[in-house]
């Protein structure tokens, strides 16, 4: 089928759910898949969704919700990956309630999984809660049940929420769904108006506890109309994504999904994370133009694709864009990605380097550029300190330029909140319609997070991201260098002399695991500051059973040597901890706050720590303690390194962390990143050793 009379500003509607019935009245659409849902079951079994069915199946739901539910109330909804997701989210918005789209904890609730569910019902206060009938007899088994073990507390919210099942309301993904009353149209159109919340989205509690951002009908319309603009999608555009449906991301793409009036396959994290192979099974299967990924999948499956291990063959040479998230992103994995699958018809092209946030309905900016004759693409595309621009800014003399109309992006020095000049790094600030109105029940942290303003003239209000960037070159690229609460600041030792200097952590993290690839998870090492001239860092090992003590204090001393020959940064504390010990968001990024308070609170499962300092002689001193090694601590002191430190050592117990972080539990992890290899002398010495 062909869409080439298709334009893509037409037709604008205020709000997204709006663009379903004017798809579901045309002929070309009518019947055409907007979702496509694939279960990984062995024989990859796939259901539908054209417009015509989604449409219909919206408008039933919106109108059973409003038999128990009033317009404008909150619900949150407790429902697996699937269409029948996609159907409960389109209908709380035609029928004007406040969704907040979650993963469901197992209804069991142990060992206290339900601590984001807790926090989800005490901020937002929820009407109801909608899942399947199966989930909530488990929940009503936990609330009734005699544990001893129960959280009374949270149990008494669960037993205030009106509990309405997904059969109640008659959601049927399939192909035969009930015809219902159609759809009105949108001059008495009764769901979320523009300037009405529609959505409460979370972050993701990569910097501290996750907030409740809130999100308008308009906002959310804007914001993925722009990320059309930027990708150049259309009818003929085919999305493929594993992403979770819930935030962020995967949720943007739904809604993208939509306006363009495209088709978006989709299939569970699970079933990515069991067979990563599946994801580009989808693109080649779908001939998919279009798919979103966090940057750490790229070289997850450049080593666990397992390419010539399935029976069909491989063929990415259908993909448009290839859209990474999850700043910042290096280069090298990127360029090993397209080394890999350049033969596999893949374009480099296709490379979409892309930025986004939750307080700004996801999207901001893109690197990407759809002229197919511009020679500033991957692999030509200019880099900053290893990494790839997220967004190409507009000319400060071009007023016509198209980012410029979207989004206004700035960088800004945080002290004296004036724009930076080109080639400094800042915090970056972006002014845009997707403006989120800011986070429920924290006023002040709105004013100063959502309504911030710059110095030097009268401005719009700008939202601060949080996040620290640079713009470099003629053609003005951003990029996102990394976040402001973790930079690391070490105070030289002659801090009158010399002034302290900051370093961004993911560069410390990635020496280390650079030096040891074959013992360390890449993306799950978190470095911090442990004071204002030392920096700790906690590595997970890859595995712990048969590593000796010798070979144990020789990680320990390789991260402090490579992260010192790197970045110069002296380390005062390695510890190396087991596997799934360094808490991540669900879409798995680093929490290094969260690491360092449970490092501090005794909640990691050490392996070994490593003290560095100098003696009273100025001697440089390391301290060695092992928590499991061959079944008994030890503890070992003696002189080592070649280098002197300005400081002495410090037990970890020493460090300090707000109360509000300390023992807050991570969301659970969908995947762990995994990061370019590199070398180091030391390697093989170790390997010897096993």
């Amino acid at each position: 089928m062909n869409y080439e009379n298709y334009d893509p500003s037409f037709p604008d509607q205020p709000v997204v759910d709006l663009y379903l019935p004017v798809w579901s009245k045309l002929p070309a659409f009518r019947s055409k898949p907007a979702f496509v849902w694939v279960d990984d079951d062995g024989d990859g079994t796939a259901s539908a969704l054209t417009y015509s069915q989604l449409n219909d199946s919206v408008q039933s739901i919106s109108s059973r919700l409003l038999i128990p539910l009033q317009r404008g109330d909150t619900v949150i909804i407790l429902c697996p990956p699937g269409l029948e997701l996609i159907e409960i989210i389109f209908g709380c918005q035609r029928a004007g309630l406040v969704s907040i789209p979650m993963l469901p904890p197992d209804p069991s609730f142990a060992q206290e999984s339900h601590h984001h569910l807790t926090r989800v019902l005490s901020q937002t206060k929820p009407k109801a809660a909608i899942a399947t009938r199966g989930y909530i007899t488990r929940v009503n088994h936990y609330i009734y049940s005699n544990s001893a073990n129960r959280d009374e507390k949270f149990v008494a919210m669960l037993q205030n929420l009106r509990w309405v099942s997904t059969e109640e309301i008659g959601t049927e993904s399939n192909a035969k769904i009930r015809p219902s009353a159609p759809s009105p149209p949108s001059c008495s159109y009764n769901g979320c108006k523009p300037e009405e919340v529609y959505l409460i989205q979370y972050t993701s509690g990569a910097t501290g506890i996750p907030k409740p951002v809130l999100v308008t009908a308009g906002s959310a319309a804007h914001n993925v109309r722009a990320a059309r603009k930027a990708y150049d999608l259309h009818p003929n555009s085919m999305i493929t994504s594993w992403l979770p449906q819930y935030h962020d991301c995967g949720l943007m793409f739904l809604l993208l999904t939509i306006v363009s009036g495209a088709t978006c396959v989709l299939t569970s994290p699970t079933s990515f994370l069991k067979r990563p192979r599946l994801w580009l099974q989808l693109i080649t299967d779908f001939r998919a133009t279009c798919t979103p990924v966090p940057s750490f999948t790229l070289p997850l499956v450049v080593r666990r694709g397992g390419v010539n291990k399935g029976t069909s063959p491989i063929n990415l040479a259908s993909m448009k864009n290839l859209i990474m998230i999850n700043e910042p992103i290096y280069r090298a994995p990127v360029e090993e990605f397209v080394n890999a699958f350049v033969p596999f018809g893949l374009n480099p092209s296709s490379i979409s380097p892309s930025y986004g946030l939750a307080e700004n309905c996801t999207f901001v900016s893109t690197a990407w550029r759809a002229a197919t004759n511009d020679s500033a693409t991957f692999p030509n595309i200019p880099t900053h300190n290893k990494l790839l621009p997220s967004a190409r800014l507009a000319s400060t003399n071009d007023d016509s330029s198209s980012e410029e109309e979207d989004m206004q992006i700035v960088v800004v020095n945080e002290e004296t909140l004036a724009p930076v000049q080109d080639g400094t790094e800042g915090e970056i600030w972006v002014s845009s319609l997707s403006n989120a109105s800011g986070y429920l029940g924290h006023p002040s942290l709105t004013r100063e997070n959502f309504h911030a303003r710059l110095s030097n003239k009268g401005s719009n209000c700008f939202l601060r991201t949080g996040d620290r960037g640079i713009v470099k070159g003629e053609e003005r690229l951003l990029y996102v260098t990394g976040r402001c609460s973790d930079i690391i600041t070490i105070t030289p030792p002659n801090a009158i002399e010399t002034s302290s200097r900051a370093h961004h952590a993911h560069y410390l993290e990635t020496s280390a695991y650079d030096a040891f690839p074959q013992f360390l998870r890449g993306g799950c090492i978190a470095a911090f500051e442990r004071d204002s001239r030392k920096v700790a860092v906690v590595a997970e090992l890859q595995r712990s059973e048969g590593l000796n003590r010798d070979v144990l204090r020789g990680l320990c001393e390789g991260i402090r040597d490579a992260i010192w020959n790197r970045e110069k940064v002296e380390v005062g504390l390695v510890v190396l901890v087991k596997n799934g010990s360094v808490p991540k968001t669900t879409s798995g990024k680093l929490q290094r706050w969260l690491a360092k308070a449970r490092l501090v609170g005794g909640k990691m499962n050490v392996v070994m720590e490593m003290e560095f300092g100098v003696d009273d002689n100025g001697k440089s001193l390391s301290s060695f303690m092992g928590s499991s090694v061959n079944g008994s601590e030890a503890r070992d002191e003696g002189t080592g390194g070649k280098r002197s430190s300005s400081s002495s050592s410090s037990s970890s117990s020493a460090m300090e962390v707000s109360g509000n972080a300390a023992g807050e539990r991570a969301e659970s992890e969908i995947a762990y990143a995994l990061t370019s290899s590199g070398g180091d002398s030391t390697r093989p010495k170790l390997l010897s050793m096993l």
